[in-house]
């Protein structure tokens, strides 16, 4: 098992080819993992060579953020933390969350302070709350990063115009980009591959998969369920259906070809996606990280890459299919179009 490294969007910061969930960190949510398994999970992916920790001030009411603290000293240089901010931690005040720059500041103290470290190597924005300007978003940010307490800065469940727009605005003022992109991605869920993604690639941003194996529907376990058993699941039950059943399936297949697990056959079709993407990898048992880190022992063929693609690919709609259909492209090539080498195309 060999962990590699890549270069996080337009930056120098290198982070390891998988990143550390911590949603589980703590039970205080009625799931995830006490302290000890904590630990031996956060060892296990340390150990694979995993140097990428991710968190949040919210997840489970700031206890992720607590263990991770501890587990961090003696090494603290070692790790690249990542935490966010926006949701809020007091439900019954207006600027107990959102974008803006007092609940910007206020969490980024607690966080410092749950994480006991002086500096958080990159902070993402959660998600966009449709309320707070961009200048103000940007500007706070980088009056952050100047003052030292981040490092970098990255965006996590926002549209492609917000992330642009942001990233055109902080060149053109000197301000911090963002180097990274957080978005659900997987063999159930494509839709980042519209804008997001092609986005990401056009401004050199690094992307993180969260849910890659979509919340545990992608290993099988959920084929030979009920009616019943599966009203009963949430938030799983919204990826259960006859569609996704047949990904899943082809998933089982080509784990059961390849004598893989079919979580490692998820999260590489994810891991070898063009661009800069890393799965986000969470466990709630050390048992289910080291299977998770499985996948870094092998690749997916060509073949089995085509077939998955085949068997969850969408539609890109309007304008990606009009822009490439052939009469659009005859009205703007005329007969050159495949005579032209453009080393700007998606791959």
């Amino acid at each position: 098992m060999t962990m590699r490294y890549k270069l996080l969007g337009k930056s120098g910061l290198r982070v390891s080819e998988l990143a550390l969930g911590t949603m589980t960190f703590g039970e205080d949510w009625g799931f995830g993992a006490n302290k000890e398994e904590s630990r031996r999970i956060f060892e296990a992916f340390v150990d694979a060579g995993g140097n990428f920790i991710d968190t949040a001030c919210n997840y489970t009411n700031g206890t992720s953020e607590k263990f991770i603290g501890e587990f961090i000293q003696g090494n603290r240089e070692q790790y690249v933390i990542a935490t966010k901010y926006s949701l809020t931690t007091r439900p019954h005040d207006p600027n107990g969350g959102g974008n803006h720059r007092k609940n910007l500041v206020q969490t980024i103290e607690g966080s410092l302070k749950r994480l006991n470290t002086d500096y958080i190597d990159l902070l993402w924005l959660h998600a966009w709350d449709f309320m707070t300007p961009v200048e103000e978003v940007m500007r706070a940010l980088d009056d952050l990063v100047r003052a030292g307490k981040i490092l970098y800065v990255g965006i996590s469940d926002t549209p492609a115009w917000i992330v642009s727009q942001a990233n055109t605005l902080a060149m053109l003022r000197g301000w911090t980009p963002f180097i990274g992109l957080q978005v659900e991605y997987n063999l159930l869920q494509r839709a980042p591959e519209r804008d997001l993604l092609p986005m990401a690639r056009a401004f050199d941003i690094g992307v993180t998969a969260w849910a890659p194996i979509a919340g545990g529907a992608l290993t099988g376990k959920y084929l030979n369920g009920s009616k019943d058993d599966l009203k009963r699941l949430a938030p799983e039950s919204k990826r259960l259906n006859e569609g996704n059943s047949k990904i899943a399936m082809e998933v089982v297949k080509i784990a059961d070809e390849t004598e893989r697990t079919p979580a490692q056959v998820a999260l590489n079709w994810v891991r070898q996606q063009s661009g800069v993407i890393i799965p986000l990898v969470g466990a709630r048992k050390e048992s289910q990280m080291i299977d998770n880190l499985g996948a870094l022992e092998f690749s997916l063929s060509a073949e089995h890459i085509e077939r998955l693609d085949q068997v969850s690919g969408i539609e890109l709609g309007f304008p990606h299919e009009f822009l490439t259909s052939d009469p659009v492209r005859n009205a703007l090539f005329g007969s050159t179009f495949k005579k032209i080498d453009n080393h700007r195309k998606e791959n």
